[in-house]
């Protein structure tokens, strides 16, 4: 892995000391710079854990990816920076008010000067600053509030505040997880019919005023307060749109970014 091409893909400038306030930059680069997708999924290209992969879908080419490549290839940047970083396990909080299984989603904890703090660019509209992993403390981040609770069997509780309803994101726990015990749920994810990333296309980027996103075949722009959305009727309005938007193709080679 080459930093500084890393560096050039997240358009990040300036220092590098393992510390929170080059973390908050790095992680707020990522998220407006690289977005989270899932299109190798609908286009029967296998994702396998491997971090040259994920260096080479997401850097060289200039792609996106899910949790897996994103915050895997994201917690290897940290490492190789100095930070102490690693990989951690969480269970997503589902619609049916459930979590799901083990290493359904990957996260990183970084510890700096004795405080841990959760950092996150694979979990699509989420936060743009790491937050500090202390129970009970409502932390203001610029895209919502959130709180971090115990829960039951030793696990931590992600909420997310809004208009003074705390909503569950997903538990977790602090223990470092090798990126190979994952296997099961990535391939769940790409081949399983009842994974909800099975069942349509997705691509997300967060920009400073919002997000730019297509849902199955839905463009949807959100800018501050104003949503504008329009239908793409076919394949060709699909790839105009994924090359305008995210400069991203699916049917041909792409120049480097």
């Amino acid at each position: 892995m080459e930093i500084g091409k890393y560096l050039d893909r997240i358009r990040y400038s300036g220092r590098l000391e393992p510390n929170l306030h080059v973390l908050k930059k790095l992680q707020k680069n990522h998220l407006l710079h690289i977005p989270f997708e899932n299109l190798d999924i609908h286009y029967n290209n296998p994702i396998e854990l491997d971090i040259n992969q994920f260096y080479n879908k997401i850097v060289e080419r200039g792609r996106g990816g899910f949790c897996y490549e994103l915050n895997g290839l994201f917690c290897e940047l940290l490492l190789s920076l100095g930070f102490n970083a690693k990989r951690v396990s969480a269970r997503v909080y589902s619609k049916e008010k459930v979590y799901s299984p083990d290493f359904d989603h990957l996260t990183i904890i970084v510890t700096i000067e004795d405080t841990d703090y959760l950092t996150d660019v694979g979990f699509g509209e989420f936060i743009f600053e790491p937050l500090e992993i202390e129970v009970g403390k409502i932390q203001n981040d610029e895209r919502g509030s959130y709180s971090i609770d115990t829960y039951e069997d030793g696990y931590l509780r992600l909420n997310k505040i809004e208009n003074e309803k705390s909503t569950p994101e997903f538990i977790f726990k602090k223990v470092e997880r090798e990126l190979s015990a994952y296997a099961e749920m990535c391939e769940y994810h790409q081949t399983d019919p009842s994974s909800h990333f099975m069942k349509k296309r997705l691509i997300s980027l967060a920009t400073e005023n919002g997000r730019i996103m297509i849902s199955g075949d839905i463009l949807k722009i959100k800018e501050n307060n104003s949503i504008t959305e329009k239908e793409l009727k076919n394949e060709v309005e699909f790839e105009n749109e994924l090359w305008e938007k995210f400069k991203i193709s699916m049917v041909k080679p792409i120049a480097n970014i």
